[in-house]
């Protein structure tokens, strides 16, 4: 990889030409086939990652992760329970709380099937500073925020 400068029209360019390949590739990924049954939608797979990475939380937890109402999170956690995906308990510090965490029996079809995503990012984010890193986040946070307007 060059490490000369990159005009922004160049780095347009390579960017617009690049993010459907890598979209491509995404979608590409296969689902394991126990979880393909369960019909995941795109919406869950931002929830499952947290859960994958960061281990069991409340609802609230994830509500506040995923920038949405606590209500959704609910909606999906319940959803995502019913289909076996997910396994729910109380907190034993506040009974009102509810824990969420990936069920046992998915949790390896789940670590195979969004690790291989994490593989690929480590891979290139490893070689880079705290601070390109950062860079580089923030610049794919501002991408999203222009195009949603």
């Amino acid at each position: 990889m060059s490490t000369d400068g990159l005009s922004v029209d160049d780095g347009i360019r390579t960017l617009l030409l690049l993010m459907p390949r890598m979209v491509g590739r995404a979608k590409r990924l296969k689902v394991p086939e126990e979880l393909r049954e369960l019909s995941l939608a795109p919406r869950h797979l931002s929830l499952l990652a947290y859960l994958l990475f960061d281990g069991a939380m409340t609802v609230n937890e994830l509500a506040a992760r995923l920038e949405v109402a606590p209500a959704t999170v609910s909606l999906m956690v319940g959803e995502l329970s019913r289909k076996g995906v997910l396994a729910r308990r109380e907190d034993d510090a506040d009974r009102r709380r509810t824990i969420v965490s990936i069920a046992d029996r998915h949790q390896d079809a789940i670590n195979e099937w969004l690790g291989y995503g994490a593989k690929a990012w480590r891979q290139a984010l490893e070689p880079l500073t705290p601070e390109q890193r950062r860079m580089f986040v923030n610049t794919l946070l501002a991408y999203e925020q222009a195009l949603s307007g």
